[in-house]
């Protein structure tokens, strides 16, 4: 097949996917936790189900995503993300007419589509097949965008919930998602790239011997991205019962619990400035353990709460860089949007069942039980983490090449 090479700026093409990935993630995975309140009270549907169409959302999303990684290498992300938009701009169509709680149901599980096809690992992969090894610095400057998706569209949710109610907010980002997000995509990406054919793209990272897609690096990988996510999507449904359930009041819970977008955004402007001087499986390593401190100290009741928060938020922000940028980096451009989309499955399926196995960690051990457990998974993935660095940068025999 012939593919054409991408004719719109560098600059241009990631601002444009900044942009929609605010308002994808704003209308998509931010979304209960502002309108989910209102939409009880508007029709008497159960809570945990209304709850429960994000989750079920992020399964289809999961089940999807290896299908997705293949298309886009094929073809490029274009049509891909095109399609997501318009899966999440239905979607929000149906919750916004939604006469019962299965069309409900029905509309999350058309938005789960639009999250498999369009959240980062999508253009993740949509960025790597324009750019090849050069998509480094294209990831971290995205995550940064998608680091204010919370920041913009909690209080834009909020402000339109008021304004128009819950289901005239879906409208708005419906619309969003099929008159600006959708021709944007269209119209900015390219319709096919030709993958960057330059040197390093057929770099390998070793150990031992040339890692392949085979090897325990492919297993360690796939398993602390996955133990990554069950943490912070664990956290970021339960943030504020755990520091509530210290004593402190719900002001000053969110108050606090601000904290971590800041420290997401302010860990990856760092990054960015570093990224360079260093391989990616050191992102990964620091981002683990931050995340290893910040959950610790917050389950051993440490009075520097909001340190403990900082160093949380900073762990997660770098591990979005870090998912995006350590496979490119290990196994190469090529093949590596459908790497991506194998990757994403388990994560995406473990982020859809964590804040319900987080509840029930709740109920029956209490919010200090499952920070035990969260500080046990954050510590477990450290290790592991650890150990694939010490795997790609141990000892070598003469003549076999080590990682950049």
């Amino acid at each position: 097949m012939s593919l054409s090479p991408p004719t719109r700026s560098r600059g241009t093409i990631i601002a444009a996917l900044g942009m929609t990935q605010i308002m994808a993630w704003g209308s998509s995975y931010y979304l209960p936790a502002v309108i989910a309140t209102a939409v009880v009270a508007d029709t008497g549907w159960p809570l945990a189900w209304v709850v429960g169409g994000l989750s079920l959302g992020l399964f289809v999303g999961g089940l999807i995503s290896p299908r997705v990684g293949s298309s886009i290498e094929r073809h490029g992300g274009r049509n891909v993300l095109a399609f997501s938009a318009a899966c999440i701009g239905i979607g929000q169509i149906g919750l916004a007419i939604a006469p019962s709680l299965a069309v409900y149901i029905v509309a999350w599980l058309v938005i789960g589509l639009g999250i498999g096809a369009g959240l980062y690992d999508a253009a993740f992969a949509t960025l790597g097949r324009l750019y090849g090894h050069g998509a480094r610095s294209a990831i971290t400057t995205l995550t940064l965008f998608g680091g204010f998706a919370s920041t913009v569209c909690w209080p834009l949710s909020a402000f339109l919930m008021g304004e128009i109610g819950w289901r005239g907010a879906c409208l708005v980002y419906a619309a969003v998602q099929l008159l600006v997000a959708l021709p944007l995509y269209l119209l900015i990406l390219p319709r096919g790239v030709a993958r960057p054919a330059s040197q390093s793209d057929q770099k390998t990272v070793v150990a031992s011997v040339p890692v392949t897609r085979s090897t325990p690096v492919m297993v360690i990988l796939a398993t602390t991205i996955t133990l990554a996510a069950v943490i912070s999507s664990t956290l970021s449904v339960h943030l504020l019962t755990v520091l509530q359930s210290t004593g402190m009041a719900l002001a000053a819970a969110v108050g606090l619990g601000a904290l971590v977008g800041p420290s997401q955004v302010g860990a990856r402007a760092i990054e960015m400035v570093v990224a360079r001087y260093h391989h990616p499986i050191w992102t990964k390593v620091v981002s683990a353990g931050c995340v290893a401190i910040g959950v610790s100290a917050l389950w051993m009741g440490m009075p520097i709460v909001p340190l403990a928060l900082a160093f949380y938020g900073a762990g997660i922000g770098l591990e979005s860089i870090a998912r995006g940028t350590l496979p490119l980096a290990l196994f190469g451009a090529s093949g590596y949007a459908r790497l991506m989309g194998r990757l994403a499955m388990p994560s995406l399926i473990a982020q859809a069942a964590a804040p319900s196995v987080g509840a029930l960690l709740v109920e029956q051990f209490g919010a200090h039980g499952m920070l035990a457990v969260l500080s046990a998974l954050a510590l477990v993935n450290a290790v592991l983490v650890g150990a694939l660095a010490l795997l790609l940068f141990r000892p070598r025999a003469p003549g076999i090449e080590s990682v950049p």
